[in-house]
């Protein structure tokens, strides 16, 4: 083989920049439409992370009752998607896509779209469930009304 042969093999084993430039605008082109697709809406870790601060929320709604020996309660927007402690300026939020539904005493509902979970100074409560819900997923945040136990379910 000559050095001439040697220059034209090592010149063709490669790809140009225009090749390379081609095939990553195709890749970007395709993760734009296909991402979307994949990531929208709320995953489970978020799901989930919404259903512990509801149980969070009404923990603290609990342990203030006790405490300070007077009602406390945890009032809902559903359809807002926020939440707000008795007694607290700060309103929680839920991620947008979060499905909220809310099962409580009669008593309790304030409107259609808003309703409360209210806890004694001997720990017990009006109970209520309060179901958060994202594509296929759901968990169920549950409130004793006897002893005012807060639980997830899955």
């Amino acid at each position: 083989m000559g050095r001439r042969q040697k220059v034209r093999l090592a010149t063709q084993a490669g790809f140009t920049l225009i090749e390379l430039l081609v095939v990553t605008i195709i890749m970007v082109m395709a993760y734009s439409l296909a991402g979307p697709l994949v990531s929208s809406g709320v995953s489970s870790t978020e799901l989930k992370a919404s259903a512990r601060q509801l149980a969070a929320g009404l923990r603290r709604a609990r342990s203030e009752a006790v405490a300070q020996r007077r009602e406390s309660v945890l009032t809902i927007d559903v359809e807002g998607r926020r939440f707000q402690l008795s007694g607290d300026p700060r309103l929680y939020r839920l991620p947008k896509d979060v499905d909220v539904k809310l099962f409580t005493a009669q008593s309790e509902l304030v409107n259609t779209n808003t309703g409360s979970i209210r806890f004694f100074p001997d720990g017990g409560s009006t109970g209520g469930r309060i179901t958060v819900t994202a594509k296929q997923r759901q968990y169920a945040v549950d409130v004793n009304w006897l002893t005012g136990q807060v639980a997830i379910l899955d």
